[in-house]
Parts: structure tokens; C-alpha cells; sequence
């Protein structure tokens, strides 16, 4: 059940299949909504960028550039930019609006795949994360490198800054996950270091306060990390082999999302922690999830070369 704002728990409402996107040629590793809500950005091993109207459900505009596969991208706050992490160790920024889609910039550093990608909340800086080993922060006006941290002892899975900018959370199949200082690039605090499970992705929660922290043991925890202590676990999906992208739904009561490797999406509810969905429909594991800014809809990306959306009906 989820609590309405008056305190009596309102329904769950489920969310239904609407449309499944195919344009993909190769797995789906990513999928964002921007953050005014208009465009839907995908990233495939198929080297392109796909956007997508987030209304129409129609593809928008495909952007060409990288010579391998794509791992990960991310919007700038202004969902004017897309920042995108390839295997060929390049980030490109694109012009979204532009009418050819056009890379503005192309940063060059890492030795090896760059897996990982955020912009900060002002969108001046980009964080990066590679299987060098490396994270990156990145001045993304000028394209130059203003720290290259050698951050883990194994590839690096996942980097996010939080509400302000001013730290970064990394994680890496090391088993261990960090948060740095983004102005001086120095290690603040070892939020995880267990050599048992890979960290396979870690974001911020909405507010700032909580890191939601994915690891290759099917489990998903919160972290309240300002005091050291996880305060939640969430089980169920199947996650032993792939770094799998989860979020926070915020649009209609608190929820976490997740993709998983039986080929479903699964909703919990964020404070009980109970189960509260499974979508079912992919037919290979479903390594991605967005959740729209202002809607309530799912975008959700998978191995089978597809995405689907799932809305709640209102």
C-alpha cells in the first residue's frame, strides 16, 4: 500500500505495457528520460544513441559517431546535452536540439572502456568511470580532464554526484563503494568495502540524502551514508551478473525500481520495503530503468534489443 498525502494508504496502482520501441540493432544498455520530460535517449551496443519523443513514442533523431558499443549516457539538467560512454574509451557530448544531433566535444583520457557517465547538477562537469580503473571529472565546456582518480582496484561500474555537485559516489566490482570531494578530488569515505560482491551501481536518492546501492547478490540497499548505515533492503529480482540500473519513482508515492536478469522490472515500496510489482514482457534480462520526471511511466531497456513503457492509468 502507499500512503496518500491525507495519511490514509491509498491503493497500489499497477502499471500496464503501452509500447514496445524497437530501432535498437544490439542489446539496450541504457535508457533516460530527459529532464523536462520530452525526449526518451537510449544507448545500445549497436554504437548509436537513439532519442525518442517521450509523447509519440516515434524515434526522433539517431546520433552516429562512436566506433563501438555504448555503456551509458546521461542529460544535462537543461535536457539541452547527452553525454555518452562507449567502449572505444571516449565520452561524446551531443547537441540534442540541434537538427543533426551534432557532437559537440569528444573527451579523451581514459585507457580502456569508459562504462559510466553523469553530469553534475549544473551541468558544467561530467563524472566518468572506466574499466582503467579510473574515474574522471570532466570540465565539459572546455572538454579538459580536471582530475583522473584512480579510484578502484577493478573497473569502475557506476558514478553519480549528488543534489549540490559536491560529492561523487562511485562503485566498482572491487566490492567496494566511495564518495569524493568533487572540487578536490579527494576520498572523503568508503561507503562499502566487501570483497564478496561486486558494487554494481550507486546513485543518490532525489533529496540527498540516502545512496541507493545495487550489488551482484540479487540485493538493493539504502544507505543513509552521512551516518555509515544501511536502513533498507530490497530482494526478489535475480542480479548475479550484470550491472543493472535502478532508480527512485517519485511521481506518485515513493518507490524503487529495477530492472532484473529473469527479465522483469520490479517496483518496491520504498519505506516497507514490500514488493509491490514485477512487469512482466522482456524476453532477456532488463538492464535498465527510467523513470519519467512528471509522469507516471517507466521506461525500462533490455538485452533483447527492445524497450518498453509501462504507464499507470490515472
Amino acid at each position: 500500500m502507499a500512503s496518500s498525502g491525507s495519511g490514509q494508504a491509498s491503493p497500489y496502482r499497477p502499471y500496464r505495457h503501452l509500447k514496445t520501441l524497437r530501432g535498437h540493432e544490439g542489446p539496450v544498455a541504457c535508457v533516460k528520460y530527459s529532464n523536462d520530460g520530452t525526449l526518451l535517449a537510449s544507448a545500445s551496443l549497436d554504437k548509436t544513441v537513439i532519442l525518442w519523443s517521450a509523447s509519440s513514442l516515434t524515434l526522433f533523431r539517431r546520433l552516429f559517431g562512436h566506433s563501438e558499443g555504448i555503456s551509458d549516457l546521461a542529460w544535462s539538467s537543461d535536457s539541452h546535452y547527452i553525454c555518452s560512454a562507449s567502449d572505444d574509451r571516449t565520452l561524446r557530448i551531443w547537441d540534442a536540439r540541434s537538427p543533426s544531433g551534432e557532437c559537440v566535444k569528444t573527451l579523451r583520457g581514459h585507457s580502456d572502456r569508459v562504462f559510466c557517465v553523469n553530469f553534475n547538477p549544473q551541468s558544467h562537469l561530467s563524472v566518468s568511470g572506466s574499466f582503467d580503473e579510473t574515474m574522471r571529472i570532466w570540465e565539459v565546456k572546455t572538454g579538459k580532464c580536471l582530475h583522473a582518480i584512480r579510484a578502484h582496484s577493478m573497473p569502475l561500474t557506476s558514478v553519480s554526484f549528488n543534489r549540490d555537485g559536491s560529492i561523487v559516489v562511485s562503485a566498482s566490482h572491487d566490492g567496494s563503494c566511495k564518495i569524493w570531494d568533487t572540487e578536490s578530488g579527494t576520498l572523503l569515505k568508503t561507503l562499502i568495502d566487501d570483497k564478496s560482491a561486486s558494487v554494481s551501481f550507486a546513485k543518490f536518492s532525489p533529496n540527498g540524502k540516502f545512496i541507493l546501492v545495487a550489488t551482484l547478490n540479487d540485493t538493493l540497499r539504502l544507505s543513509n551514508y552521512a551516518a555509515g548505515k544501511f536502513l533498507k533492503i530490497y530482494t526478489g529480482h535475480v542480479n548475479k551478473l550484470y550491472c543493472i540500473t535502478s532508480t527512485f519513482s517519485v511521481t506518485n508515492g515513493k518507490y524503487i525500481v529495477s530492472g532484473s536478469e529473469d527479465h522483469c522490472v520490479y517496483l518496491w515500496d520504498l519505506q516497507p520495503r514490500t514488493m509491490v510489482q514485477k512487469l512482466e514482457g522482456h524476453t532477456d534480462t532488463v538492464i535498465a530503468v527510467s523513470c519519467h520526471h512528471q509522469e507516471n511511466k517507466i521506461a525500462s531497456a533490455s538485452l533483447d534489443k527492445t524497450i518498453k513503457i509501462w504507464v499507470q492509468d490515472t
